[in-house]
């Protein structure tokens, strides 16, 4: 979501002042820092940037520095009052007047703050966004309603807000006149999606899917990030109908253990997480799965986390995340006694992170010898020699094109090598 955004800032800047992106931050104008708030490691990398661009500022009294997104959000004036250097601050819903608020303070040289949720205000006035590649994300909702009791996001990108399926469907079609094949559909619970304008017909995600897939051009979409509680049948025979829509689903869980689900508010329990993938499974058999997880929840007994160890080795994920808990501001876990010492808790990362390496490498290594249908997406980043790919269920290719250009293509590689993030592939 954040890259979206950060795309959206640059291509609002480029059509409204004229900027250009450059590649030193020594010869900005202009600096923004977009933000997470989701862990707190994340939030104080934030003001350590800030920091190192302080004396940027000294030498060019000119230069503007704004700060975005979720800490912003989060921590609105404070920010100033920490870095009195800092000009510019605004949420998530207020990318799109960046440049108003560039104005004013260029104009009164004094900082300016605003952290308000305008609803959807941003997407209809944000410029057609351009295509810098085949693949490209579509915000098509904002917010949470869920309100996990570890998770800040409901405070810093409020409600759950809805585009109108039409305003989504048109920025499809604009993305795909300008060469894009793939699209990725973001929200922070995408699957609650309805459309704004007919919330009464009970139009969701599994309809947006139906109707991207008729967008001439459109070859393959993605979707993230889900949630279990809304994974309904209605989403899950999508799988059965449309065959544009990938074999893998990116679907948190968290913990393997019940009663840390129910500590966590998490609202859906393990048996029924297991059988929305079983119902997947059923419709797609390829289908891979991938997961987000955290440990050391306040109350994480070792039992707990074995149930953890035990659902990795039962469901098989694919490339998985995995984090620390961190108590966040505004939640309700931040309250509760955190007695799982720090050192059980690196010991319980490595241990899981090790599991779920394990995990995607033996599916990796499944894929040695098949034929993947792939869409190449640039430059490999390890070789410039060769290009990169990205399988079905999310996989990257790299493979030797013998000097062709083949990015925004479709190509048949069979898969010749499994490495630990990657694969290898040559041309059919």
């Amino acid at each position: 979501m954040n890259e979206y955004d950060s795309n959206r800032m640059k291509d609002l800047l480029v059509e409204s002042h004229g900027f250009s992106v450059v590649n030193n931050p020594e010869e900005a104008d202009l600096i923004l820092l977009n933000t997470c708030s989701i862990r707190e490691k994340a939030q104080e990398k934030v003001f350590h940037q800030l920091g190192r661009w302080k004396d940027l500022k000294k030498r060019n009294p000119k230069l503007k520095i704004g700060v975005g997104g979720c800490v912003a959000s989060q921590e609105g004036e404070n920010i100033v009052k920490r870095a009195p250097f800092v000009d510019l601050v605004f949420g998530p819903q207020t990318i799109h007047r960046v440049p108003s608020l560039y104005d004013a303070v260029t104009s009164t040289d004094k900082s300016q703050v605003d952290i308000s949720f305008p609803k959807t205000e941003k997407f209809d006035v944000l410029p057609n966004p351009s295509s810098d590649g085949p693949s490209s994300y579509v915000s098509i909702m904002e917010g949470c309603n869920k309100y996990c009791s570890f998770c800040v996001v409901p405070h810093t990108r409020g409600h759950e807000i809805s585009r109108p399926l039409e305003d989504v469907l048109n920025e499809v079609k604009g993305l795909a006149k300008g060469g894009v094949r793939e699209v990725i559909f973001l929200g922070q619970n995408v699957n609650a999606y309805r459309d704004s304008k007919d919330k009464t017909k009970g139009l969701g995600l599994a309809n947006l899917i139906k109707s991207t897939a008729l967008i001439k051009g459109i070859d393959r979409i993605r979707f993230t990030t889900s949630h279990p509680f809304e994974f309904g049948e209605d989403l899950i025979n999508v799988y059965r109908e449309i065959p544009e829509l990938v074999s893998h689903v990116h679907l948190p869980v968290q913990s393997g253990s019940n009663q840390i689900l129910q500590a966590m508010r998490r609202r859906h329990s393990i048996e029924e997480y297991l059988e929305i993938i079983n119902n997947l499974r059923q419709i797609r058999p390829d289908v891979s799965i991938s997961s987000d997880f955290i440990v050391g929840f306040p109350g994480e007994t070792d039992e707990d986390f074995q149930k953890t160890l035990a659902l990795v080795n039962q469901v098989g994920f694919d490339e998985s995340y995995s984090f620390i808990y961190s108590p966040r501001p505004n939640t309700t876990a931040k309250d509760l006694e955190d007695n799982v010492s720090i050192d059980e808790k690196k010991n319980r990362l490595e241990l899981l992170q090790s599991s779920l390496k394990k995990s995607a490498f033996r599916i990796s290594r499944r894929m040695v010898g098949k034929l993947e249908k792939c869409l190449v997406t640039g430059v490999s980043k390890k070789d410039p020699g060769e290009l990169q790919a990205r399988t079905e269920n999310n996989k990257v290719v790299n493979f030797n094109s013998e000097g062709n250009n083949l990015v925004g293509e479709f190509h048949i590689l069979k898969i010749v090598e499994a490495m630990p993030n990657s694969l290898r592939g040559v041309i059919c």
